[in-house]
C-alpha cells in the first residue's frame, strides 16, 4: 500500500464527516464539533496551522555530513523520533463507523509501534473508549500513554488503576477536554482541576505523568507545582475554545519559563516533518499529531498509520540533513526564522 492509496481510501471511509482536504487546515470544517473541525469560527484550529507555516527554516549544507540521528529516549524506551500520535477517541461521535473504536485504537497503537514510536490514547464517557486502548497497550508491552479526561477525582482514580494494569510507560490527562460539550451531554463530569487535585492524581499514577492543555506560563508553573513530569502545550486542536493563540506562538515563552525542570511536548497544526523540526527548534522535546493520524487509520488501519509516521520521520531527517543537524540537539532556535 502507498500513502496515496491510504488517502484515497480515507476519502471514502471518512465521508461526509471529514473531507480529507489536500491541506488539513480547519477551513472547510470550521465549527464542526462534534466532527473534525474547530470550535465556533474555527479560528484556533486555523491559526495553529497558519502561524506554523509562517516560520521558515534556515538551509545549511556546507558541513561534513555524518548522517542524521532522530532517535530519542523517554521513559526508559528509545524511539525512532520524538513524534507521537495525539490522544483521540469517540470515533462514533466525530467521524464515521468505517472504523469502530476497537479497530481505531488497535490501528493507532500498532501502527505507531511498528514505526518505532507510540500513541497517546484517548478516553470517554463510555468505558470501552479507554479500556480498548489499554488492552492494545498491554499487548504491546506498555507502549502507549493512556490519556484520562479530567473527570471527578473518584472516577479518575478508578481509571488510574486500569491504566496501571496495562503497564503503560507513562500517563497523561488532557485537562483541555473540560471544554468538550458532548462529554457533559453524555453524562460526563469533566471539569477544570486544581493544583491540589492534580498533585493527588499524579502521586497515585506512580509513573511519569503529563498534563495536556497548557497554554500559558502560569499553567506550566502550576503543572510543575503539581509534580508533572511534563506538559503538552495544546489548545485541543482548537476544539474547546475559539480565538486562542497558536501553540507555536506560546511554546517558546513556556519553554523559557520552565527550562529543564520538566519535559515540554506540543501539538497543534503539525502536518509534516518540517513542522516537527520547527516545533523542536521552538523548544519542544517532542511533538504530537492528531487529525492526520485519523486519516491514516481510516485509509489503511495500522499499515496506514505506520506509513504516515514513517513519512513524517523521513521528512524530519531530511530537514535535519538540509540544515546541518546531525542530532536532535542541533535543532536550535538559530535554525529557524520567526516573524
Amino acid at each position: 500500500m502507498t500513502y496515496q492509496e491510504v488517502l484515497e481510501n480515507a476519502k471514502k471511509n471518512l465521508a461526509p464527516a471529514c473531507r480529507v482536504c489536500k491541506e488539513c487546515n480547519g477551513v472547510a470544517c470550521r465549527g464542526e464539533v462534534p466532527g473534525a473541525g474547530g470550535k465556533g469560527t474555527g479560528a484556533a484550529f486555523i491559526r495553529n496551522v497558519e502561524k506554523l507555516k509562517e516560520i521558515t527554516v534556515n538551509m545549511d549544507v556546507l558541513y561534513e555530513n555524518k548522517g542524521q540521528d532522530s532517535t530519542v529516549s523517554f521513559w526508559g524506551r528509545e524511539f525512532a523520533a520524538p513524534v507521537f500520535a495525539a490522544p483521540i477517541g469517540g470515533m462514533e461521535h466525530n467521524y464515521t463507523p468505517a472504523l469502530d473504536e476497537a479497530a481505531w485504537t488497535k490501528s493507532v497503537v500498532d501502527g505507531c509501534a511498528d514505526a518505532g514510536v507510540l500513541a497517546f490514547t484517548g478516553d470517554g464517557v463510555k468505558d470501552p473508549l479507554m479500556d480498548l486502548p489499554l488492552q492494545w497497550i498491554k499487548e504491546r508491552g506498555g507502549l502507549g500513554v493512556p490519556t484520562i479526561k479530567p473527570w471527578g477525582v473518584d472516577k479518575v482514580m478508578e481509571k488510574l488503576e486500569k491504566a496501571k494494569a496495562s503497564g503503560a510507560v507513562a500517563m497523561a490527562m488532557d485537562v483541555d477536554s473540560a471544554g468538550l460539550p458532548f462529554l457533559a451531554a453524555q453524562g460526563g463530569d469533566a471539569g477544570p482541576k486544581s493544583v491540589e487535585a492534580m498533585t493527588k492524581i499524579i502521586r497515585e499514577a506512580g509513573v511519569p505523568f503529563l498534563i495536556k492543555g497548557v497554554m500559558t506560563v502560569e499553567s506550566a508553573e502550576k503543572a510543575l507545582k503539581a509534580g508533572a513530569w511534563g506538559i503538552v502545550v495544546s489548545n485541543h486542536g482548537g476544539r474547546v475554545l475559539d480565538h486562542t493563540p497558536a501553540t507555536c506562538e506560546v511554546l517558546p515563552v513556556i519553554r523559557e519559563a520552565v527550562g529543564d525542570r520538566m519535559k515540554v511536548f506540543v501539538d497543534g497544526g503539525v502536518r509534516s516533518g518540517v513542522d516537527v523540526f520547527k516545533m523542536l527548534a521552538l523548544g519542544a522535546d517532542a511533538v504530537l499529531i492528531g487529525r492526520p493520524v485519523v486519516t491514516a487509520a481510516y485509509g489503511g488501519k495500522a499499515e496506514g498509520v505506520k506509513l504516515y509516521m514513517e513519512q513524517i520521520i523521513a521528512q524530519l531527517r531530511d530537514t535535519m540533513k538540509m540544515t546541518g543537524c546531525a542530532t536532535l540537539a542541533d535543532i536550535t532556535p538559530a535554525k529557524i526564522n520567526r516573524p
